[in-house]
Order: C-alpha cells, then structure tokens, then sequence
C-alpha cells in the first residue's frame, strides 16, 4: 500500500468517468439523474438510514446536499491520513463540532471537555448546549485520570455522561491531554448499551502529527480551513471515526445542511497534494523560531511543544501521542496589553490576522480577539492573559521570519509614540 502523500494525487478519482482529466473537475450541480426510479428509491433508502447497506453497495448520487463527487473524493483522501473508516466533511470546523455534539448529546445528557477550547467551541459548550439543559465538566492538562473519575462522581451525574471532548494540543497555550488516559474512562464509565464517546480536536495538528483515533478516541475532529486548506482561501471541517459513528453523523448533516460546497471540497483537494510538503517546512521553521523566542529578552515565556524538558508529564504524553512538535508557538511578552500590541502592530512579514496553519505565518492577541468570548476569569486560569501572542508559522523563510519577529520586539513605546505625534 503506497502512503498517504503518494495516495492524495489520484485516490479515489477515476479520470474516465471525467473526460480524461486529470484532476477531478468542480461538480457544480445541485441534483444528479437516477437511471431508474428503483435506484433512486434504494440510493434514499441508505441515505435517510431506512436500512444498510447491502455488500459491496454503494450510496449513489442523490443531492448535493447529500452527496457530490468532490465531496466524496475529499473525505475518501482525508480517511487515509488517520486510518479511519469514515469522514464526512463541513463547511466550517464548527459546523464538524457542533454536529458531532447535537447528534451524541441530548437535554439531560452531560459532556466533560478539556479546557482550554477555542473560543467557538467554549462558547457552545457552555451557553448553546447549557440552553438545550446539557450539562457541562470540565478538567484542565493538571488533572490525573483519579482527579477526572472523582470529578464526574461528585457530579452526581456520572450515568449521564455521553461525551468526552479534547482538544489537544490546547489553543492557545499547547497545553497536552492525554488521549489513550481519556478513553480509559469513557471505556470504564460506558455500560453495554450506553457508550460514551470521545471525540478530539486536532485542528493544531492536522492529520500528519497527531492521530487520536490511534489512542483511543472515536472521533477526530479539524477545522479543515488550517493545515488541511492551508492556504487560507477556503473554510471547511472535517470528523473522522468508524463507519457507524460517521453515518450517524452524516445523516443529521443531511438535515442540518451543513456539508460542504463542492467548490470547497475541490480547493481542498487541491491543498491535500502539498500536505506533507508544508506541514514538513512549517514545522522545521517553528523550531527555529521557538529557539530565537526562548533566548530573547522580551519574551518571558514560550509555550512550544519542543521546549517540554522541565515538565515530565507533558512530555510524556508528548512522546506518547504526538509526532512533531507543530507549528504553533505562543509566548507571553514582558509586560501586557500595551506591550503585545506594539510587538503585533509592528510586525511586517508575518500578519496579524486570526487562523492557523496556512502557508503564511500569522500573529494574534488570545484574549482580545479568538478567545474574546470567554469568560475573563476563566481566561485568566487557564493563562490565556493580556501578554499573550499566538504565532502560526508559515513556510517562509525562517531566517526572515526571525528577522521580522525580532524587529518588532526591538520596538519601544516610546519610538511609536514619537511617530505618532
């Protein structure tokens, strides 16, 4: 079997049912012809989930809505990465996460997420899902699997619990959950007809350095728009997992309709064919980054997961669960607000723009901008502070990109203040 990065030119394409082209065309159609009125009514029996598949049966074209050639292409392509049965993709990473959780969640029912989220997905948790009466724990990367068990218990609501969500490495500050510990307790804590599910965020990831499937969990959640897109022109998101999960997800995708276009679908598997290629030079750009922050004056703190030496049980679950250390560098700055403000606004080749993961590195401020939503005291405890920038490491010269980062921190109040007057 060839590896995923040889796999994304042609898997799943067959150039003779497109005229011969060599990449697979834009299906801009809103609905497909049936050959008969018996395979339309079978391709709905499967898609409304009115029976299963016989063996060897496939769901033909309905809908666009429902199904579309570069729909299924791309989350053909994405299962290779994670090794999952079966994807299904979104127009946004928040329409994947708030789907995955109005299918396994109802009124009553309780979810245990790890903290911090990112914004969107905090605010979902904890007032949309609070407004339909679901209930919400959460644990942080201090927690040992004890301190989690005995947190459910004195919740009284342990028969209630149905989903477990991780998003690991943590945004903004890296921080790690351990996958394979998370699943222990979802396996001990499910009754034979009542599983619990985790589900993992691995946005800051992507497929290629982190697979949470392998540990564990049951599905495996991406804002496409990152790493996967990469270039910072399409939205999307993506969920992963076995056949029976994915299904179900799918069919209430159906009725939310929410998929993803298929122009978004063809830009993403465009971006799939240099996913190695940039995922490789992000990463390796990151590392050189990080070592210029951690000697540098300015910077009082890094959070890089290649700088873990002095704490053991991050490093742990580093070595266990993740194949590089990323792309994501955040740092706290001498000072505050006013301090990261000056370092942001003096920034000349990395831009200050909110997102991740694509080929240009961008700068942001946590707490005023992605993670604006959350509550401030909340912020505050989990370290999510007015010195904090987030970096995302583009593929650009790591050289010029040091150059431009220290530059900017070489900036003192006063210089701008003179300027502007």
């Amino acid at each position: 079997m060839m590896r995923p990065e040889s796999l994304m030119m042609s898997y799943g394409y067959k150039p003779e049912l497109s005229e011969g082209s060599i990449k697979c065309p834009v299906f801009l159609t809103s609905t497909f012809v049936f050959k008969t009125a018996e395979e339309g009514k079978a391709h709905f029996e499967i898609a409304y989930g009115l029976r299963d598949k016989l063996e060897n049966e496939e769901l033909g074209l309905i809908y666009s809505r429902i199904n579309n050639p570069d729909l299924e292409i791309l989350e053909n392509r994405l299962t290779l990465w994670d090794k999952a049965a079966e994807c299904a993709v979104f127009e946004s990473g928040m329409a994947a996460i708030s789907t995955v959780m109005l299918e396994f969640l109802q009124p009553g029912d309780m979810i245990m997420s790890s903290g911090p989220l990112y914004g969107g997905t905090d605010h979902f948790i904890k007032h949309f899902l609070n407004k339909l009466g679901i209930e919400h724990l959460e644990f942080d990367a201090t927690f040992t699997e004890e301190q989690i068990l005995s947190l459910i218990d004195q919740s009284g609501k342990k028969d209630k619990l149905k989903l477990i969500f991780l998003e690991t490495p943590a945004n903004p500050t890296n921080s790690l959950i351990d996958i394979e510990m998370c699943s222990n307790i979802a396996k001990e804590l499910s009754s034979g007809d009542q599983k619990i599910i985790v589900a993992v965020d691995n946005t800051y990831m992507g497929p290629l350095w982190q697979h949470p499937l392998d540990q564990g969990a049951d599905l495996v959640l991406y804002s496409a728009t990152k790493y996967i897109g990469g270039h910072s022109d399409v939205v999307a998101g993506a969920c992963l997992g076995s056949a029976e999960l994915v299904q179900r997800v799918k069919t209430l995708r159906t009725f939310l309709g929410n998929m993803a276009s298929p122009m978004s679908c063809w830009l993403l598997l465009r971006s799939l064919e240099t996913l190695k290629v940039r995922m490789d030079q992000q990463a390796i750009n990151a590392e050189k980054v990080a070592a210029f922050l951690s000697s540098h004056p300015k910077v009082e703190k890094i959070y890089y997961l290649g700088s873990l030496e002095n704490m053991p049980d991050q490093k742990a679950i580093y070595d266990k669960q993740c194949l590089s250390a990323g792309a994501m560098v955040s740092f706290d700055i001498r000072g505050g607000e006013n301090e990261a403000f000056l370092f942001l606004n003096n920034l000349k080749l990395i831009k200050l723009a909110v997102s991740l993961g694509g080929t240009e590195s961008l700068a942001e401020h946590p707490a005023t901008m992605t993670h604006a939503g959350v509550d401030p005291e909340y912020r505050l405890k989990v370290g999510i502070t007015e010195k904090l920038v987030r970096l995302s490491i583009g593929v650009e010269n790591y050289q010029d990109l040091i150059n431009d980062i220290e530059s900017a921190l070489n900036v003192r109040i006063h210089e701008t203040a003179d300027i502007e007057n």
